[in-house]
């Protein structure tokens, strides 16, 4: 219960969803035992007076003595019937507050579990795997919530109704009551066990079935290449032994699930049979009634389930526990990004890297190493260099998704760890390398930066990074729908209205991070030409490996193996006749060969 104590916070903001649960379970259990004392002055009833009915012979006297005898009987029938009626109105109310009150949590956290997702670092998400986040907002916070729902509705149901009952039963007759309850912790020892064999092999079909909706997944994603090598064949085969293994563990779990109901059953019965026998032999020496017999198996009844349910909801705390250790490893892990000042004003654009090294904390990759460069605001700079070289870290360091590791990084002369994150990242456009589109319209996607989107704003961005006309050649224009992760759109097409997203919010700072490696080289000095106008009055840093996306920037830096090899303009660097010319004459060279 450690672990879960992280909830008492919720259960407190809900205390009167509780509290009045807590009043409609008791409410109700009074109503669940009292009809067991109806149906024992109605069967004593009859049995104290049907040798006096007997005894009227077939004369008008009995027939009088039958009325008031049915009048009675039908009196106790009817107030039964109104207490369970009464008592499932009550029930109602049981699940319209702590049921309730388990989703409203659930809700709460499932918000808090996001919004602190969206406070970690980006180094958090390289070390976590996708599937396991999305599990811990799911599957373990659903689990969770089965410990704050059911079993706290049980749990109180199964304690108000011992702490009613037991002290009834006692009163009538003290060994009858033993006899009764012998079998109940039985009951509840083995539901818990079959219950949680009942758990393990459920989680195991769980796995069964990740597997094979992986590799069912995959199969459609990539079917131009299992088509393209002729691997339908082999493809099957390996569904069908997955398969296999999901029916196996299937019919492992049904084996076990069908033991689940006859021992409740066969335990009942036992303790219904031990009720009767001993009951019989107290009604022989006169101390209770045949309707203490049927009122005590009334009782057992009630008393199974709640004990039953004691076994499945102990499993249920388990599983929650377990869950809720699963969340709250994630929930305390804090982000080291933080803001030490948190200054929030507009920029300028000035950017200066002081003697920079970095090392990336999950890999230990060391991506910079002792850089230093600066940018004016207004002017650009190109990055050039091969893969593995850097280039991408310095966008991250400037966006503050990562911090440095050795040295200081200035915004207008301030340190950018002084900057509110949200303040100076709202004034950055970024295009990042991999581009990523919602699965919305074409216009959500690129007002996606926007707070309040502006349709000429859109259009404007758009015609910009080229993308508008191919935009307007949809059927359904800027309200096309793009797919899953923009799959409906050319990667040329993406790579554009990823563009068309980052300078729609006309930010101080605009980095392009290989933003134009998916496009032709006609397309990229379409884009380049529109860029020159894009990055008047505005710092813009470009990252590439091709040299002709860096003649647009006033200073070019080349990169190799996170050192800076070279500096300059583009016509001073191709004079130096080093890393910077080698790398031109190359392109220019397979530019030539391509066209």
């Amino acid at each position: 219960m450690k672990e879960l104590s992280h909830l008492n916070k919720y259960l407190l903001k809900y205390k009167w969803h509780l509290f009045w649960g807590l009043v409609f379970v008791i409410i109700s259990n009074v109503f669940q035992i009292l009809p067991a004392a109806m149906v024992r002055h109605s069967i004593d009833l009859v049995m104290d007076n049907i040798r006096v009915y007997r005894s009227f012979g077939e004369t008008k006297a009995q027939e009088k003595f039958f009325d008031v005898f049915a009048q009675s009987i039908l009196i106790y029938a009817v107030l039964i019937l109104v207490m369970a009626l009464l008592r499932g109105l009550f029930l109602y109310f049981v699940r319209q507050t702590l049921i309730v009150m388990s989703r409203l949590i659930e809700y709460d956290l499932k918000n808090d579990v996001f919004e602190h997702y969206q406070t970690l670092p980006l180094s958090f998400y390289r070390r976590n795997n996708t599937g396991d986040l999305m599990n811990r907002i799911s599957e373990d916070v659903g689990r969770v919530r089965m410990y704050l729902g059911p079993s706290i509705m049980y749990g109180l149901q199964l304690f108000t109704l011992f702490f009613m009952l037991i002290p009834v039963m006692f009163m009538i007759s003290v060994k009858l009551t033993l006899f009764a309850l012998i079998p109940l912790p039985f009951l509840s020892f083995s539901i818990y066990y079959v219950n949680n064999i009942i758990e393990r092999r459920s989680e195991e079909i769980q796995k069964s079935q990740s597997r094979l909706s992986t590799f069912v997944q995959e199969a459609f994603s990539g079917i131009r290449v299992l088509k393209s090598f002729t691997r339908e064949k082999e493809s099957v085969e390996k569904f069908t032994l997955e398969n296999d293994e999901y029916k196996r563990q299937s019919l492992r779990l049904t084996r076990v699930q069908s033991l689940f109901f006859p021992l409740m059953l066969g335990l009942i019965g036992l303790s219904t049979i031990l009720t009767v026998y001993e009951g019989s032999v107290e009604v022989i020496n006169g101390s209770l009634t045949f309707g203490n017999i049927a009122e005590f198996i009334i009782y057992v009844n009630l008393l199974t389930w709640p004990v039953a349910s004691l076994g499945w909801t102990s499993s249920l705390v388990q599983r929650a526990e377990a869950s809720q250790k699963r969340i709250n490893e994630f929930l305390k892990t804090k982000t080291e990004i933080v803001s030490e000042k948190d200054i929030q004003q507009s920029i300028e654009g000035k950017i200066e890297f002081q003697n920079i090294s970095f090392t990336y904390p999950d890999t230990g990759i060391k991506a910079l190493k002792n850089l230093s460069f600066e940018i004016n605001a207004g002017e650009s700079l190109a990055i050039i260099g091969g893969t593995g070289s850097g280039k991408s870290t310095i966008s991250n360091l400037v966006s503050r998704l990562y911090d440095v590791s050795e040295g200081e990084i200035k915004i207008d002369g301030i340190p950018i760890k002084d900057f509110n994150i949200t303040n100076l990242r709202s004034q950055i456009g970024y295009v990042p390398q991999d581009v990523f589109l919602f699965s919305d319209t074409i216009f959500n996607n690129i007002a996606f930066g926007l707070t309040a989107p502006a349709e000429q704003k859109v259009i404007q961005a758009a015609k910009d990074s080229d993308v508008y006309q191919n935009i307007m050649d949809f059927p359904l224009g800027f309200n096309t729908r793009v797919g899953e992760r923009g799959i409906t759109l050319s990667g040329g097409q993406k790579q554009r209205v990823s563009i068309a997203r980052a300078i729609v919010r006309e930010p101080k700072i605009l980095m392009l991070d290989d933003a134009l490696s998916a496009v032709d080289t006609k397309t990229e000095n379409t884009i380049l030409n529109s860029m020159k106008k894009i990055m008047q009055g505005r710092t813009t840093i470009i990252i590439s490996h091709r040299v002709s996306s860096a003649k647009l920037a006033n200073k070019i830096i080349v990169l190799n193996d996170g050192v800076l090899v070279e500096e300059g303009t583009h016509d001073a660097l191709l004079e130096h006749n080093g890393v910077y010319r080698e790398l031109y004459e190359k392109q220019m060279m397979t530019d030539e060969v391509e066209s």
